[in-house]
């Protein structure tokens, strides 16, 4: 199967589903086409309420995507590409719907991101997270304000450092990345399916409004995420990263 990104409405509720085949790694035209998606049913009327999913039954996100990564050549694309993920997260707080994301694996690096931009995350306790920046000469830069955000300085950096590591989904309900986490994607599909039945009959203009309290205090990040992204974008040319990156897609 080809990489794609769809969405749909169905009683209010609009559904955003991405997919690639490297493990729904996240290329550029991915995650310009995850914004436009985000952005379009932000401005429907029809979408009360925004469940964001990928497919398959492995990993939820593997990240960026290696094959991209190790294309990069000068600053301005690695800056460019790094934007894609700060766009993504700025396109998730920005709208005015309430986005349900469902975690259904693993969740590596942008993953996380995605998955702490949310404002209501369902996981399965296959659902394990990983920031595997530091590993490849990087740092979760773009990234780093969302999860820092939601899970607090100590445990961000316990994720950051520790980057060979992943933390079980139990470590990440612990930590409030995830608000439930199920045995099972059918057991977690019923929750997410109930939770966004009554969003989609409550009062668009409450639950508006409620987001902006949820993420006040972030109106910077438009240039704060484009400028960590222009880090990432500069640490990626470094003769680390690029040994680093031929070494993990050798595994």
């Amino acid at each position: 199967m080809e990489a794609y990104v769809k969405s749909t409405i169905e009683n209010g509720i609009g559904t955003i589903e991405f997919f690639h085949p490297q493990s729904n790694s996240m290329p550029s035209s991915q995650l310009k086409n995850l914004v436009e998606e985000i952005n379009n049913l932000g401005k429907n009327d029809n979408a009360k309420v925004i469940i964001l999913k990928s497919a398959g039954v492995k990993a939820f996100c593997a990240g960026a995507s290696f094959d991209e990564l190790i294309s990069i050549k000068d600053f301005e694309t690695g800056k460019t590409f790094f934007s894609g993920f700060a766009n993504v997260i700025n396109a998730m707080r920005n709208s005015p719907k309430l986005i349900i994301a469902r975690i259904h694996g693993k969740a590596v690096g942008g993953g996380v991101g995605i998955a702490c931009a949310a404002d209501y995350t369902f996981a399965t306790e296959n659902a394990s997270v990983k920031l595997s920046e530091l590993a490849v000469g990087i740092g979760p830069f773009v990234i780093g304000p969302v999860v820092e955000r939601k899970i607090g300085t100590s445990s961000f950096a316990q994720l950051a450092i520790n980057a060979t590591e992943f933390y079980s989904a139990e470590w990440a309900q612990e930590k409030s990345m995830y608000q439930d986490v199920y045995e099972t994607p059918e057991e977690m599909d019923a929750e997410i399916n109930l939770l966004a039945e009554k969003l989609a009959q409550s009062s668009q203009d409450a639950m508006t409004k409620l987001k902006e309290v949820f993420w006040k205090g972030t109106d910077d990040w438009d240039q704060l995420l484009t400028e960590r992204a222009a880090v990432s974008g500069q640490l990626v040319l470094s003769e680390f990263t690029v040994n680093a990156i031929n070494q993990f897609k050798k595994k």
